[in-house]
């Protein structure tokens, strides 16, 4: 009878003779995750998913469960590879989520329902009388101390409770010069008008709920737990909650309204985040594939162009944890011509407020 090895070792052989030992021009195996030489030969593909295995602290319950999985990890190889020899302005790479297929990633890692029945509740847009001149060329809060670190959702589908918190913490921070992580959990429990805890939400409920409730406690006193609970679960008494006076929402499918939000604060954004492109991405300017069918909550962060190749783009805040992306982050194209924006990401901007 073959060995668990030797089995993996057949399975490899298939992937070599559709990738060959040609990989990306960023092969580079701390940026993408595998090398050349990692595609030269059986043992050294089977070396690969070990290795992966362990950084990633994978553990299956059967070997029939892990000889699955590798067959999943060498397509979405596969595919890494050849968009990486097929695309220069941005690149995959082998994250967390190589043993997953994409079905199994958008079941886990979204939570978006954009159910568009409370859009326009608040119908004023403060910047709108901003002139597009006096916008600076680049903004990044992250630099001016108005974004917290990258945090991780998990298999719980509740980014739009980590884009709304962004957010808030956003506002708070420019507002009153202390930055503060607060709490996603709270959300998750508490803010169930229109929300669904790990089966998806909107931010502009959750900033409803912030607004009506007299704040947000902070993630220490309210930690997250990749599950709902009940409201209240951990929320210390003497905790003091960061309060927001409302939220608006920003002009749909135009990105200079965006642009003049996100110049002044960080801003809530729902984006198409399901595509195996944006699974995988590791680096660089993103304007691959991706549709308009809201899926995912993030908070854009920024904005900048990348002088070198000329591309202009958003900086957006993921809550997949620090090893997905640009540690955390992706930069998304702007200027693409069309309204909606790459991966529609101009559809459903809204922003909180809070009194000085």
């Amino acid at each position: 009878m073959a060995s668990p090895r030797h089995l993996l070792k057949l399975s490899g052989a298939l992937l070599l003779l559709c990738v060959g030992v040609c990989v990306a021009r960023n092969s580079d195996f701390s940026i993408v995750g595998y090398s050349e030489e990692d595609l030269s030969s059986i043992d050294r593909l089977v070396e690969l998913f070990e290795k992966w295995l362990a950084k990633h602290q994978k553990a299956y319950a059967s070997f029939e469960e892990k000889l699955h999985k590798f067959e999943v990890f060498k397509d979405n190889l596969k595919h890494i590879d050849k968009i990486n020899r097929e695309v220069t302005s941005y690149w995959l790479g082998l994250n967390e989520f190589a043993d997953l297929t994409n079905d199994e990633f958008k079941a886990a890692y979204l939570g978006l329902n954009a159910a568009p029945a409370r859009r326009g509740s608040s119908r004023s847009f403060r910047y709108e009388d901003v002139s597009a001149s006096d916008l600076p060329k680049s903004v990044d809060w992250r630099k001016k101390g108005a974004v917290t670190e990258v945090k991780n959702q998990g298999q719980c589908g509740s980014c739009w409770a980590f884009s709304t918190v962004a957010a808030v913490e956003g506002i708070n921070a420019i507002v009153t010069g202390n930055l503060t992580a607060l709490s996603e959990q709270e959300l998750i429990d508490c803010s169930v008008d229109g929300n669904s805890g790990c089966n998806g939400g909107l931010m502009d409920y959750a900033f409803s709920y912030i607004a009506s409730s007299g704040g947000l406690h902070t993630e220490e006193a309210y930690p997250y737990l990749m599950e709902e609970g009940s409201c209240g679960d951990g929320k210390k008494a003497e905790s003091e909650a960061v309060t927001i006076s409302g939220f608006e929402d920003v002009p749909a499918n135009d990105e200079q309204a965006l642009i003049k939000a996100l110049a002044h604060q960080p801003v809530s954004v729902a984006i198409e985040a399901s595509g195996r492109h944006f699974q995988f991405y590791s680096g660089g300017v993103f304007d691959g594939p991706c549709g308009a069918q809201l899926d995912h909550g993030v908070a854009a962060v920024g904005y900048g162009s990348d002088k070198g190749k000329g591309h202009d783009y958003i900086i957006v805040r993921n809550s997949w944890g620090a090893e997905w992306g640009e540690k955390g982050y992706i930069r998304m194209k702007r200027g693409t011509s069309n309204g909606e924006g790459l991966c529609g990401i101009n559809k459903m901007a809204s922003y909180p407020t809070k009194d000085k």
